[in-house]
């Protein structure tokens, strides 16, 4: 999920320009060691926080059905996580990295989600909303000056984002559906005789009444009768 939501903002951003004007979008962590090589105009996106929003935790399991209409699998509810980013951009020069920070808080402020068509694999997938959170203040995260220590790079000017995002439930196959009746055989007389050749069985619906309550194999196609509370069987 983590790769989908950088790919998403990635996305996000070259869509205001970035990538016309030469400007490469990247999710390395901005260390002293990495600055020093950089040579081109940079707008980085580091993530340096990842926590669960516990509030919107759920309960229970989905059901998935195939084509046909047949239980194949039950998924738990997804997991919600703010990511944290700190976004910065690395010119030559000063003004040039706050008119390109300048440009990159105008796209992210301009939209509180992710557009669904940016969004790829899982988060596609489940088809729920990726929140954006720009420039908001983040009780709970790390502070910014805290993440440049710990970098070990000098204190630059940043833009705090945060992105709420869904993690896929576990899926977890059903059994396979039973599509063939009960095989009956019966056992043989005497001594050296072979028993009689065996036949298939299902129970017939009691307003599909037969000779012996019995019937071949269903198609999987052909949805069965739905039984009421009091029906009996023969």
């Amino acid at each position: 999920m983590i790769h989908e939501v950088d790919e998403g903002l990635r996305r996000l951003l070259d869509e205001s320009g970035l990538e016309a004007s030469g400007v490469e979008v990247v999710f390395d962590a901005p260390t002293r060691d990495w600055a020093a090589r950089r040579s081109a105009p940079t707008v980085c996106v580091f993530l340096y926080d990842i926590r669960e929003d516990a509030a919107r935790r759920g309960t229970g399991a989905g059901e998935v059905y195939d084509e046909d209409g047949f239980l194949v699998a039950r998924r738990s509810p997804p997991r919600w996580f703010w990511l944290s980013y700190m976004v910065t951009a690395w010119t030559s020069r000063p003004q040039d990295e706050h008119r390109l920070l300048s440009q990159v808080l105008g796209t992210l402020v301009a939209t509180d989600t992710v557009p669904e068509r940016l969004l790829t694999g899982t988060l596609a997938e489940l088809g729920l909303t990726v929140g954006l959170d720009a420039g908001g203040a983040a009780l709970d995260a790390p502070a910014a000056s805290d993440v440049w220590s710990a970098l070990g790079g000098e204190l630059k000017a940043s833009l705090g984002l945060r992105v709420r995002a869904p993690l896929a439930g576990i899926s977890r196959v059903t059994a396979p559906m039973v599509t063939e009746g009960l095989v009956v055989r019966s056992a043989a007389a005497r001594e050296g005789e072979e028993a009689t050749p065996g036949r298939r069985l299902r129970y017939k619906e009691v307003s599909d009444p037969g000779p012996d309550g019995f019937a071949g194999p269903r198609e999987r196609g052909e949805a069965p009768a739905r039984r009421r509370r009091g029906d009996r069987r023969p």
